[in-house]
């Protein structure tokens, strides 16, 4: 049986993203809620036929590629070139300097959008041919004209090409090495005059390329609204301190947990985090690290909202219900309130704390322990 293909990805980060108007390369501007690099990256990743990912990147931009592609697989960081070419090239060096590989896929880090389809398509396109791009045909009128129209052109058979171009990796890398004429539009040109051909798949309407300033506005780019749910339950035990929000509460037993056991402000910091897309409370501070015995609860809330506002996200309004018999939470909700008010810095008109029993129902109507859960809802502010 024949061998699988050996695949590889090059992403080309390496612009200054002048035209899009803005101090930051756009690779790295938010879209959607991540650093524009992080989707595409992310795609190939994931995908189970790419064997690896590289990534040609601008001088000094190592720590923020990796500070956008935290908690992924770890890139291949290659330099960039002054032109696109020379970044193609650079990583196509590497490539064949460290593993090899049967295919490439080159992509701009400007098209966000990439879906796994469309890897499929490429790969299945090269089983038949050294080259192949996704494309969308022309669809709008087009003439020349200065001012004023002038010449019709016909459309048929002309077509948007976008990007990952797909090779075999020997054929393009020939392509560049023995290139000696004007800078090419994209790489698949460079094949094309080799005598080689490219096949054209069916391309994807949400693979646009982010050029300019106004490619980058409007809500669709980052979700105006966030929400997370969280949910946690703790065992009630005697000599132990009873904390619900931030509160320390009178009562005969108190919460058995490896921090203080916070239930309230424990489910409150999950969904905070699940409405970032950050995991959990224990994936931040794990119950085996020692460090986090008997800490208290604040430090972790403080944490995930912190993590929120380095994202563009400002809390919207935060509702807590706490489940148990006793002790009763009336008495207690105004400075509840007040308490998880002051850790997030918002008013307190945006914290709702409330309780209810389970009618004797369950470990928390037999009083073995206190359940919470949180819902928290956040809205994108301007970067």
């Amino acid at each position: 049986m024949a061998s699988r293909p050996r695949i590889m990805a090059l992403i080309v980060a390496a612009g200054s993203g002048s035209r899009a108007g803005n101090e930051v390369p756009k690779q790295f501007r938010f879209v959607r809620g991540v650093p524009m690099i992080r989707h595409s990256y992310s795609a190939f990743a994931a995908h189970p036929d790419i064997a690896g990912v590289y990534l040609a990147i601008g001088a000094g931009q190592e720590a923020k590629t990796t500070a956008a592609l935290a908690d992924l697989p770890t890139p291949h960081m290659v330099d960039g070139g002054a032109t696109r070419r020379e970044s193609v090239y650079n990583g196509l060096k590497a490539i064949a300097a460290s593993s090899g590989a049967d295919f490439v896929l080159i992509h701009d880090a400007a098209r966000p959008f990439l879906s796994a389809h469309i890897i499929d398509g490429l790969i299945d396109a090269l089983l038949s041919a050294p080259g192949a791009v996704p494309a969308l045909p022309i669809v709008d009128s087009l003439a020349r004209g200065d001012g004023t129209l002038s010449e019709t052109i016909e459309r048929e058979n002309l077509w948007r090409i976008q990007t990952p171009q797909a090779f075999h990796f020997d054929a393009i890398y020939h392509a560049h090495r023995n290139w000696s004429g004007e800078e090419p539009t994209d790489d698949a040109r460079m094949l094309m005059a080799e005598g080689q051909e490219v096949r054209i798949i069916p391309g994807d309407e949400a693979l646009a390329k982010f050029t300019f300033a106004s490619d980058f506005a409007g809500s669709d780019m980052t979700p105006t609204f966030r929400s997370g749910t969280g949910f946690d339950v703790h065992r009630l035990v005697p000599d132990e301190e009873l904390w619900l929000c931030g509160i320390r509460i009178p009562h005969e037993m108190g919460l058995s947990g490896h921090s203080d056991a916070d239930v309230a402000m424990h489910a409150l910091t999950d969904a905070i985090l699940g409405a970032m897309a950050l995991g959990d409370i224990g994936d931040h501070f794990p119950p085996s690290d020692a460090q986090w015995r008997g800490a208290s609860s604040d430090r972790f809330l403080g944490h995930a909202i912190k993590l929120a506002r380095e994202r563009g996200y400002e809390l919207g309004n935060a509702d807590i219900t706490i489940i148990c018999e006793a002790p009763k939470i009336g008495p207690h909700k105004d400075n509840m309130r007040a308490r998880l008010a002051e850790i997030l810095a918002v008013d307190v008109s945006q914290i709702s704390v409330k309780a209810t029993t389970t009618e004797a129902l369950g470990f928390t109507g037999r009083g073995e322990g206190i359940a919470a859960q949180a819902v928290a809802t956040f809205e994108k502010i301007s970067r």
